[in-house]
Formats: C-alpha cells, structure tokens, sequence
C-alpha cells in the first residue's frame, strides 16, 4: 500500500508518493495557496487523500537542531490536527531537518536554473522524507525476520 508525504510552507505543500509496493518515493505536487490560507491547503489534502488512497501520511516536522519546535513545527502540529479530523490514516510527524537544504543541493547538483528550483524544491524535499519513511520501513522488517 502506499504512503504519501507533506512538505507543509506558509504558501505551499510538496506532496510526494510512494509506489505501491512502497519501495520509492517520487514527486507528486506542489499545491498553492494564499499565505496561510490554510483551510485551502487542508481541502486540497483531503482531495489528494481521496484521489491516492494510502495507508500512511508522513508529514513533515520541522525542528530547530538543538531539538526545539518553532513556528514550522507548530504548524504542522496544526496540520495534523486538522488532517485527523478528515481521515483515519495514521498521521506520522517526520522530523525534516536538513531536508530542504539536502533537495536544495541535489537540484543544484542537476544543474536546475533557480527558477525551477523554486517550483520544485517542496516536492523535492516530501519525495526526500517520504523516502527516508519508507526506508526505516524496510529496514524495521528486515530486523523483525520479513522481507
């Protein structure tokens, strides 16, 4: 079955999506919405949820290094909230530090004009944490004696 992760901004939401046999990550979205207009975002969500159905959504969770939540932290406390309120899939908050600085330079890597980049950059860093997700999945039945 499929998980799907979110990249959650003040104005956009990276969405990527595993295969169905969760193995690998891969962009899906970006969705818009005016700044903090959260209520647009989360009623995109739901659409998205019902348009892929998945049995896991790993949202992103920003934190400072030394482990504090700020302000990106509290938003997705607050996305989880909401996003429950809707569904019944697990909501798993991943903590995404380094995520955007590490899609960042793999962009940069590709050679991908900033233009792009900036259309990009939150799929990039959802297909990034999802990715990690699904490996720490794996690697847990592995340990656990499944394959």
């Amino acid at each position: 079955m499929r998980s799907i992760a979110l990249d959650v901004g003040t104005k956009t939401v990276g969405v990527a999506i595993s295969d169905l046999s969760g193995f690998l990550a891969s962009p899906l979205v970006t969705l818009r919405f005016e700044s903090e207009d959260y209520d647009h975002a989360l009623d995109q969500i739901e659409a998205l949820l019902k348009e892929y159905p998945v049995n896991a959504i790993i949202l992103g969770y920003p934190k400072h290094m030394n482990g504090s939540i700020g302000d990106g932290g509290r938003r997705s406390e607050f996305f989880k909230e909401e996003i429950e309120k809707f569904t019944n899939i697990p909501v798993i908050l991943w903590d995404e530090r380094l995520t955007t600085v590490s899609a960042h330079k793999s962009l940069m890597q590709n050679n991908m004009r900033n233009e792009k980049r900036k259309k990009v950059i939150d799929q990039v860093a959802a297909v990034t944490m999802l990715q990690e997700y699904l490996d720490q999945q794996r690697n847990k039945e592995q340990v656990n004696g499944r394959k």
